[in-house]
């Protein structure tokens, strides 16, 4: 168990952290406590991570930032191409296909950013993680406002698609970040429970390539939602599917298809996140042990 204690002899606030080897779940109160005080103390290190990672992540760059919504345009021309020449039966959307295969994607490139962030901001931040005691979620934090950033820029496509195809807007894309936030949680909720695992075996992040690869083609991405057969029912039990199908329809049409299917999944997604952040938590310290070992 981990407590924090306040030295008596100093007249600075600073914290001091004592191990004991008594299992903090059996105090939930004080832990719950312990992982609000440290969210909010690692706002600033998360802060100087992030400017830090995007820095870096866009150096020695010739496009820069274009980098964040090439993948979009690229998928968006080879099923484009593909379904013009009838190499693949698409069937029809509700929107102008160019655009629906950009916008999807890039809701997907979103939620795949904020699954693989965790794993690979614990992996890269092993040798600090060793040699500092830091709240260890500021590491998280960093990654989400990397996410953020990244769809900040791929924003300015999707206002273009808008205006070249002409795509009429409704009030209610002023809650569609909402849902788009619940999508994002939700990449975040399964990452950071992966991520202290991510870190020791590096099984887990090359399978979690893989599994992305596969999630993609059972979500309604470059296609609509299926009707009437077995993939239907595969993709509905999807749990990306409502959160980016509401997104996308609350930006473009305005209608929400199966707004409980939403609700049920946010729900999930939020208590989810909750336990994956404990795991992350109470797995940390063992992950750095190992690491240090």
């Amino acid at each position: 168990m981990i407590q924090a204690r306040k030295p008596q002899r100093s007249t600075r606030r600073a914290l001091r952290v004592v191990y004991t080897p008594e299992s903090q779940l059996r105090h939930p109160i004080q832990l719950l406590q312990a992982m609000w005080r440290d969210l909010l103390a690692s706002r600033e290190l998360a802060w100087q991570l992030m400017v830090r990672n995007i820095r870096a992540q866009y150096r020695q760059s010739v496009l820069g930032i274009v980098w964040a919504i090439i993948p979009a345009i690229v998928t968006a021309a080879i099923f484009t191409f593909a379904k013009s020449r009838g190499i693949v039966n698409i069937g029809t959307t509700d929107l102008p296909y160019p655009a629906y295969v950009v916008f999807s994607t890039t809701l997907w490139l979103t939620f795949t950013e904020s699954l693989n962030g965790p794993m690979q901001v614990v992996t890269q931040a092993k040798q600090m993680l060793t040699r500092i005691h830091f709240p260890r979620e500021a590491l998280i934090l960093s990654k989400l406002g990397e996410v953020f950033f990244n769809f900040g820029i791929k924003i300015f496509l999707i206002v273009g698609l808008f205006i070249w195809f002409q795509m009429p807007v409704t009030w209610n894309v002023l809650i569609a970040p909402v849902a788009l936030i619940h999508l994002i949680l939700l990449g975040t909720a399964i990452g950071m429970f992966l991520a202290p695992l991510g870190a020791l075996y590096q099984d887990f992040s090359k399978g979690i390539t893989v599994l992305t690869s596969l999630w993609l083609l059972l979500t309604p991405v470059v296609y609509p939602v299926p009707q009437g057969d077995i993939l239907e029912t595969v993709v509905k039990l999807n749990p990306v599917t409502p959160l980016l199908v509401t997104t996308r329809e609350l930006a473009t049409t305005g209608v929400v298809s199966e707004p409980q299917r939403f609700w049920i999944v946010s729900a999930a997604t939020l208590i989810g996140l909750l336990l994956s952040w404990l795991f992350y938590r109470l797995a940390m310290p063992f992950a750095v042990e190992r690491m240090s070992s």
